[in-house]
């Protein structure tokens, strides 16, 4: 009985962890999504992997509104500035070769509240 209610706890915490529809996105979420990302991002890697694709169609799914797009916007920034060594040209392209359609262009430079 006690590992039942232990269970239902951790389900329970899980729930109030995850993003409900009209919150705003957390950096946190967005990291998580994006890490494996890192290594095609930064020359380590030539191809996004699975996790990456995976992460990255996450973070759309994440952000269905406009706010939320311009918060995740904000968190990837965020996270970039962590990695000098960002390829701009990876990042352009991450979206097209992880199958994702995105409205605007990954860029440290974009502007995500326009």
């Amino acid at each position: 009985m006690k590992g039942a209610i232990i269970a239902v706890l951790v389900v329970v915490a899980l729930v109030q962890l995850m993003a409900m529809p009209g919150e705003a996105v957390g950096c946190g979420q967005v990291n998580s999504a994006l890490a494996p990302c890192i290594p095609c991002l930064t020359g380590a890697g030539t191809a996004p992997s699975a996790a990456c694709c995976g992460g990255a169609k996450n973070v759309k799914a994440l952000a269905p509104t406009t706010a939320d797009r311009r918060a995740a916007g904000d968190c990837v920034k965020a996270a970039a500035s962590h990695y000098p060594n960002i390829n701009e040209d990876s990042a352009s392209s991450l979206p097209k070769k992880c199958g994702v359609e995105v409205t605007i262009p990954i860029s440290k430079n974009t502007n995500c509240h326009k």
